[in-house]
């Protein structure tokens, strides 16, 4: 089997050590025998609705958002036919403020999104930072995700949206509402990172599953000797307890 994995505007999108999303799926491919082929995005390239199966939208700083902005506004169309289609998306911090409707600036300035998620972000005047611990039944039972948050944007989301987890320990999405990222379909997003996926396995196998069906139908991935990585999201946890 083969994934093809679009990573978008990946030098400027990559602040948060989004390149370790981009390894962790490919070993977890790579060990299982599924072949993945990455095609980034750039500013400038063509909109292709079926360019790819997952798409990953990452992090960055005030000044490559705004960068990235108009020309993500390209290919709002091909990334909702592409999501349509049963692509799978994962976007984190400003990728994921990116993927809601738009952002709104502390003087009145706005920055459009592509509206895969139904969410608004607001800036704030404070950051919240620090280690984040969620609860998450994404997979369809309890599990629990680890990271780093580091964000002044309050998120609030729309009906259309339903949080990635509740929050146990961190600020999430406001701060406010105990809820952190956001899910709709196969696409997630989150202020979790740091990168998210190495301590979150489970979390990539799910965006695998999710891509891989898009062209080979329903895939039970086999199970990886994940132990090393268990003790790193507990290790992050515990971390995140302890405030």
């Amino acid at each position: 089997m083969r994934l093809t994995l679009c990573q978008l505007y990946p030098e400027h999108l990559s602040i948060y050590a989004d390149r370790g999303n981009v390894l962790v799926l490919r070993r977890r491919c790579e060990w299982r025998g599924i072949e993945l082929v990455e095609r980034p995005l750039r500013l400038g390239d063509e909109p292709d609705p079926d360019a790819a199966d997952l798409y990953l939208l990452g992090g960055g700083q005030d000044r490559d958002q705004v960068l990235v902005a108009d020309d993500l506004q390209r290919h709002r169309d091909a990334l909702h036919e592409a999501v349509a289609g049963g692509a799978a998306l994962l976007a984190v911090c400003g990728g994921y403020q990116l993927a809601g409707h738009r952002y709104l600036g502390h003087r009145g300035d706005e920055i459009p999104g592509i509206g895969l998620l139904d969410l608004v972000t607001e800036a704030g005047d404070q950051r919240m930072i620090g280690n984040v611990l969620l609860e998450s039944d994404l997979d369809e039972r309890p599990r629990t995700i680890v990271g780093f948050e580091n964000h002044a944007g309050r998120t609030i989301l729309g009906g259309a949206a339903k949080p990635l987890g509740r929050v146990l320990a961190g600020h999430g999405n406001d701060g406010e509402s105990g809820f952190e990222g956001a899910v709709s379909g196969n696409v997630v997003g989150t202020y979790v990172h740091g990168p998210l996926l190495p301590k979150n396995p489970w979390l990539a196998d799910w965006l695998i599953t999710r891509a891989l069906a898009r062209r080979h139908g329903a895939v039970d991935l086999a199970p990886l000797e994940d132990s090393l990585e268990r003790r790193a999201h507990d290790s992050a946890a515990a971390a995140a307890r302890r405030g």
